[in-house]
């Protein structure tokens, strides 16, 4: 695998080295030696597969508050999707702002999400499917959001809105009342 940082401190885009032959191919997703090379974390409580149908839906953007605060392991395994991260940690040099990258089943490749960060995606094709590793259980009382439009983070979404979750679209935008991560 390679582990390629992101402009945002903590997050890496991965990408594996299938080996292929006229079977098919085989690569790893996780490997414990190689994530811990980058101090990353290497203990998962969820591994989640989700499915969007729809080119242009969007879902997201989602983080849990520390004791729950969440790292994800992102990987797209059915058509490909643009897969956005909000540092939303309150000291970070890089507060409020996101990157993007292109995940897909055909480029196997990851996204590794650490604590501190919304994360969402928009559907760049009408089926696609992602499996994601989770490393903190769900809680209701620790969730929070960004929107998916607000224009403080001006997220550049490839494609047209053409979804979102009732949940999602009702996420207020950023304001002096918005409660940054402590991590």
């Amino acid at each position: 695998m390679k582990f390629t940082p992101l402009k945002l401190a903590g997050a890496y885009h991965i990408e594996t080295t299938p080996f292929q032959d006229q079977r098919g191919f085989f690569t790893r997703t996780f490997c414990e030696n190689e994530f811990a090379e980058f101090g990353l974390k290497q203990h998962y409580v969820q591994a989640n597969h989700s499915g969007t149908f729809g080119k242009g839906i969007i879902r997201g953007m989602h983080f849990q508050r520390p004791p729950h605060a969440e790292v994800k392991v992102i990987k797209c395994i059915k058509g490909s999707i643009f897969d956005v991260i909000v540092d939303c940690r309150k000291n970070s040099p890089t507060f409020l702002q996101w990157v993007g990258i292109e995940l897909s089943a055909e480029k196997k490749n990851m996204m590794y999400v650490p604590e501190g960060f919304a994360h969402g995606f928009q559907s760049l094709e009408e089926e696609t499917e992602m499996t994601y590793l989770v490393g903190a259980f769900y809680n209701k009382e620790s969730e929070g959001g960004i929107h998916h439009l607000d224009p403080k983070v001006g997220i550049e979404w490839p494609l047209p809105v053409l979804l979102t979750s009732e949940k999602d679209a009702a996420i207020p935008f950023v304001d002096d009342n918005f409660k940054a991560i402590d991590c």
